[in-house]
C-alpha cells in the first residue's frame, strides 16, 4: 500500500514520542533522499535514531506494529476528513506564514478545523498575563470591541479568564475568531467538534460554528493538556497576530517574551500605561496605550 504524504505525516504526528519537529524533519529527509514512506517505515528503530534523530520512544513506537499504525492512522484519517479537518506541517507550502515569520521555532503540526481564510485577514489579540485585575479585564473587553468593530478578526483561546474575556466579544457581534488550544481539538470541541469552547460562550451561541470561526492546535486531536502546552498555546495566539495589544505584562514572564519577539518580527506591538516596564518596551519600538 503506498501511503500519500498527508496519510504519512499524520501517521508521523500521531504516534507516540514524535513532536511537530521530528515530524518536519522526517519529512524534510525523506525528499531530501527520495526515500518513500513504505521506504522509511522499513528502517530499523536504530536507523530512526541515527539518522533521524528520533528519541527511543519515537523509535521503538514506529517499529513496533507498522501495520497497526498504518491501520489506526487511515481510521483517524476518515475521521478526520468527516469532520472537516485539516493538518499542515512546517514542511508544507501552506504552514501559515504568519507563525514562520515572527516564530524562530515554530510548531512542527498544527490541525485546522474551521475557516481557513481568517489567516489572511486583519488579525489581532489581546494578551495578558495571569490574575489580570477588573480593570485590566474591562480593558481587555474594550480594546477586543473597538478592533471588532473595525472588522479585525481576534486571535485568542479558550481556558484561562484573560482569553475567555476576549473570546465571548465577536460572538456578540456575529464576528469570526481564530481560537488555539492547549489540547487537542476533540479534548475541547467534543467527539463530533460542535461544542463552544468554554461555557460563557455557549450563552451566546450553543454550538461552534466552523463556517464562520477557525480552531488551531498544536497537539494530537485527542491530547491532554500538560504542563508546558500553555506557552505553546501562547506563541502560537501572538505569531497568528498582525497586531498585539498587552494589557498586563508579568516582570519575566511569557508576555513580556512574546512582546519582545514580536517587536523583533516588526510586529505592530502597543503595550498599556499601567505596565511596569512600558518605557522600556516603548523604546523597543511599542506603542502606548494610554489609559
Amino acid at each position: 500500500m503506498t501511503l500519500p504524504r498527508r496519510t504519512f505525516a499524520l501517521l508521523l504526528a500521531m504516534t507516540p514520542g514524535m513532536g511537530g519537529r521530528s515530524v518536519t524533519r522526517v519529512l524534510a529527509r525523506n525528499e531530501l533522499l527520495g526515500r518513500s514512506p513504505e521506504e522509511f517505515l522499513a528502517l530499523s528503530p536504530e536507523a530512526y535514531r541515527e539518522e533521524y534523530r528520533l528519541s527511543k520512544r519515537a523509535a521503538e513506537n514506529l517499529a513496533r506494529d507498522r501495520s497497526g499504525l498504518i491501520k489506526s492512522t487511515l481510521e483517524t484519517e476518515q475521521r478526520l476528513n468527516g469532520l472537516g479537518v485539516s493538518l499542515v506541517t512546517s514542511a508544507d507550502a501552506h504552514y501559515p506564514t504568519l507563525v514562520e515569520e515572527m516564530d524562530p521555532d515554530p510548531p512542527g503540526v498544527l490541525f485546522l478545523y474551521g475557516n481557513a481564510r481568517l489567516l489572511e485577514s486583519r488579525t489581532f489579540c489581546v494578551l495578558s498575563s495571569r490574575n489580570a485585575r477588573p480593570a485590566d479585564l474591562e480593558m481587555i473587553e474594550r480594546l477586543t470591541e473597538e478592533a471588532v468593530l473595525e472588522g479585525e478578526v481576534l486571535v485568542t483561546s479558550h481556558d484561562k479568564l484573560e482569553y475567555q474575556r476576549s473570546a465571548v466579544v465577536p460572538l456578540r457581534w456575529g464576528s469570526p475568531r481564530i481560537l488555539c488550544l492547549d489540547r487537542g481539538l476533540f479534548q475541547v470541541l467534543g467527539p463530533d467538534l460542535r461544542d463552544e469552547a468554554f461555557r460563557a460562550a455557549r450563552l451566546w451561541r450553543y454550538e461552534f460554528d466552523p463556517s464562520t470561526d477557525l480552531v488551531v492546535s498544536p497537539f494530537r486531536p485527542d491530547s491532554s493538556f500538560i504542563g508546558v502546552n500553555n506557552q505553546v498555546r501562547d506563541r502560537l495566539v501572538a505569531c497568528l497576530s498582525r497586531r498585539l495589544d498587552f494589557v498586563h505584562i508579568a516582570e519575566g514572564g511569557n508576555m513580556e517574551k512574546l512582546a519582545r519577539m514580536a517587536l523583533r518580527a516588526e510586529r505592530k506591538v502597543r503595550v498599556s500605561d499601567r505596565i511596569i516596564g512600558y518605557r522600556e518596551l516603548r523604546g523597543l519600538g511599542a506603542e502606548v496605550i494610554k489609559t
